[in-house]
């Protein structure tokens, strides 16, 4: 069983038009093209077309998207990590909903807020393991410790700090400075403290610094955060660090 184009497009809420540019960019071919010229789509290409769909939920580009799918052909295994993450996302943004909701009732009733209550659902322990097996136990505890120690005020402080470098970055790229001039060597600097204050240090270790330049890039969790306005953010905030970093290892 195969369908139209725009089947397809009427299933997922898209243009014809849409489905004939991931077409032409090779992200999405047609399972076959009938004697009249007309794409149509099989059970392959739908389960192709759905993870482009969860990819682009994770602010990917289609370059990016492309990437990923072509270095990733079982569909099985890679829905199966989807799912999970998506499961997860669930659970972590209901949390959110109920310390939202909790707020909410307190401030319309004009009782006391529960601030032990508001800050469910914003782990900062989502990566322990990764952590762990990269920089081993050590580099956890350190950050937890420090994240443990804050108040609440502080902790806003350090999440409004890396919304504000997401900020720079992208002002950075839209000025066409390049990664390793003195402007942007001064951002990547401030980043390279934010990145140190979260795992208890004054000053960031240079082979961690590149390992995360690294992950920034590389993997679609931390990349979404630097492709918000240029699909080579990503890359682009890598250089930076790990130009910034082989000057801190002199």
């Amino acid at each position: 069983m195969d369908w139209s184009i725009k089947e397809v497009a009427k299933l997922v809420g898209t243009t014809s038009r849409t489905l004939r540019h991931y077409d032409s960019i090779g992200l999405l071919p047609p399972t076959r093209v009938g004697s009249n010229g007309y794409r149509r789509y099989g059970r392959d290409a739908l389960v192709r077309l759905q993870r482009i769909l969860l990819l682009r939920d994770l602010g990917l580009s289609l370059p990016q998207i492309r990437k990923i799918l072509d270095g990733e052909q079982d569909d099985s295994a890679a829905l199966t990590r989807h799912l999970r993450h998506l499961q997860a996302e669930r659970d972590r943004l209901q949390t959110q909903i109920n310390a939202v909701r909790s707020t909410l009732a307190a401030l319309q009733k004009g009782e006391d807020i529960m601030a032990e209550k508001m800050f469910e659902g914003f782990d900062h322990t989502q990566y322990r393991e990764e952590v762990e097996e990269r920089w081993g136990p050590d580099a956890y505890a350190a950050s937890d410790r420090w994240w443990a120690s804050l108040d609440e005020a502080r902790k806003q402080g350090f999440q409004a700090e890396h919304a504000a470098l997401q900020d720079a970055w992208d002002t950075a790229q839209r000025q066409g400075l390049a990664p390793d001039s003195p402007q942007v060597q001064e951002l990547a600097q401030r980043h390279a403290a934010w990145i140190a204050a979260g795992s208890g240090k004054r000053q960031a270790d240079p082979r961690m610094l590149e390992g995360l330049a690294d992950m920034y890039a590389a993997d679609e969790r931390f990349a979404v955060h630097y492709t918000r306005e240029f699909a080579d953010g990503a890359r682009y905030v890598r250089d930076a660090l790990r130009t910034y970093a082989r000057g801190l290892a002199g």
